[in-house]
C-alpha cells in the first residue's frame, strides 16, 4: 500500500457564481436611478473636467467632483407612497418653508380668494424629480415667465418663473405650482391637460435650486410644521378629509 506524501494536496477554491450574482445585485439594488433629463448635463460636467484636467490637475479634481454633484442631483429614486383618500403627499423632497392662506397665482383660475398653501423649498442638493401630490385628473397647467430671485422668499411665489397645475379630485381642486429660482432656468412638465395621474406619480423637474407650491381646498388641515423636512411621493403634508387634527411639534 502506497501513502501520497504529506502537503500534495490542496485546497482549490471553488467560484460560487450565485455568491457573485448576489453581490452585484446589492450593489445594483444601492445604485440609485438617474432621470434621463440629467444625462446631457452629466456629461458636459464630465467633459469639462476632462478639459480642466488637461489644463491644471487640481482644476480636474474640482470639476470631477462637480460631476459627482451633477449625478447626485439628477437622481430619481423610487419611493414609497401612503394611499389613503384625501392624504396629500409632498410633491417635491426638501423643506416646508411656508404654511398659510394666500391668493393663488391668477393663471391656475382658482379665485382669489385665499387657499391653505404649503411651500416646499428644494436646495441644489435635494432630489428635483417633482411628483403628483393627489389621485386626480389634470384639469389645467399653466406656465409664466418671470424672474429667478431667490425661491426661498415669499416673492418668489408671485414675481418668479413657474408652471403651474390644477388637479380635479374629489375633495375639490388642488394647485400645484413649480417655481424657479435663484440657479434654477428651466422647468421641465413631464405632464399634459387632461391627464389622470396617480398620486406619487412623476410630473416635472425644476433645474437646479427651486420650490414647489400646493394649494389646497378649504378644510384641509396641515400634518407638517414649518423646518418639517419632506419626501416627494411619501411625506404626508396635509389631510383633505379632516380625519386627522392639527399635530404638535417638536424640535431637538
Amino acid at each position: 500500500m502506497t501513502f501520497a506524501p504529506v502537503g500534495v494536496y490542496k485546497r482549490v477554491p471553488v467560484e460560487n457564481p450565485q455568491a457573485r450574482m448576489s453581490i452585484l445585485d446589492s450593489i445594483r439594488k444601492q445604485a440609485t436611478p438617474i432621470h434621463p433629463e440629467g444625462y446631457v448635463f452629466i456629461a458636459a460636467f464630465a467633459v469639462g473636467a476632462l478639459i480642466l484636467g488637461w489644463l491644471w490637475t487640481p482644476l480636474g479634481w474640482i470639476g470631477a467632483l462637480l460631476t459627482c454633484w451633477c449625478v447626485y442631483f439628477f437622481r430619481d429614486p423610487p419611493r414609497v407612497t401612503p394611499l389613503r383618500d384625501g392624504l396629500v403627499i409632498s410633491a417635491a423632497d426638501g423643506v416646508v418653508c411656508s404654511i398659510g392662506r394666500f391668493a393663488p397665482p391668477p393663471e391656475l383660475g382658482l379665485g382669489v380668494a385665499p387657499m391653505q398653501r404649503i411651500c416646499v423649498f428644494m436646495s441644489v442638493f435635494d432630489c428635483h424629480v417633482n411628483r403628483a401630490p393627489v389621485n386626480g385628473r389634470i384639469a389645467k397647467i399653466a406656465y409664466k415667465p418671470g424672474l429667478f430671485v431667490n425661491a426661498d422668499l415669499d416673492k418668489a411665489s408671485e414675481d418668479n418663473e413657474r408652471n403651474g397645475f390644477v388637479f380635479d379630485t374629489a375633495d375639490g381642486q388642488v394647485g400645484v405650482v413649480q417655481i424657479a429660482g435663484l440657479v434654477a432656468r428651466r422647468i421641465v412638465c413631464f405632464a399634459r391637460e387632461g391627464e389622470t395621474r396617480a398620486v406619487g406619480e412623476r410630473i416635472g423637474l425644476i433645474r437646479f435650486g427651486s420650490r414647489v407650491d400646493i394649494y389646497l381646498p378649504d378644510g384641509a388641515v396641515p400634518l407638517v410644521s414649518l423646518g418639517t423636512r419632506a419626501v416627494a411621493g411619501e411625506t404626508p403634508l396635509a389631510d383633505m378629509k379632516g380625519g386627522d387634527e392639527p399635530r404638535g411639534f417638536r424640535i431637538g
